[in-house]
């Protein structure tokens, strides 16, 4: 059964920083493209990073570009969200998803829809 678990949100406050992990299980995580999506209270689903399976191309969004690195350990499994400079507009549950689409890395973090299996999200809150 093809599962993903997420990891290492919490509480920091602004500046600070967080690791978020996406382990898979049931299947090879590198055959996949992943992506990162946050959802805040009363927002809609927005897509974070991604990383395509077939050349390791990256999108981020401007919000958190030059902040957040996505990057892969296909030994572990696991995909990696660096976030770094939090500030308090990051504040959201933090998903993970997984995609067979050969689409562009841009493409994918744009229609969520094209993701099929979720994790069940991280909370990651920055406060003071």
């Amino acid at each position: 059964q093809l599962q993903l678990v997420e990891s290492g949100g919490g509480l920091v406050q602004p500046g600070g920083s967080l690791r978020l992990s996406c382990a898979a299980s049931g299947f090879t995580l590198d055959r996949y493209s992943i992506g990162w999506f946050r959802q805040a209270p009363g927002k809609e689903r927005e897509g974070v990073s991604c990383i395509r399976s077939a050349d390791g191309s990256t999108y981020y969004a401007d919000s958190v570009k030059g902040r957040f690195t996505i990057s892969r350990d296909n030994a572990k499994n696991t995909v990696y969200l660096q976030m770094n400079s939090l500030q308090p507009e990051d504040t959201a549950v933090h998903y993970c998803a997984a995609s067979t689409r050969n689409y562009t890395a841009t493409r994918l973090c744009l229609w969520p829809a094209d993701f099929g299996s979720w994790g069940q999200g991280t909370q990651v809150t920055v406060s003071s």
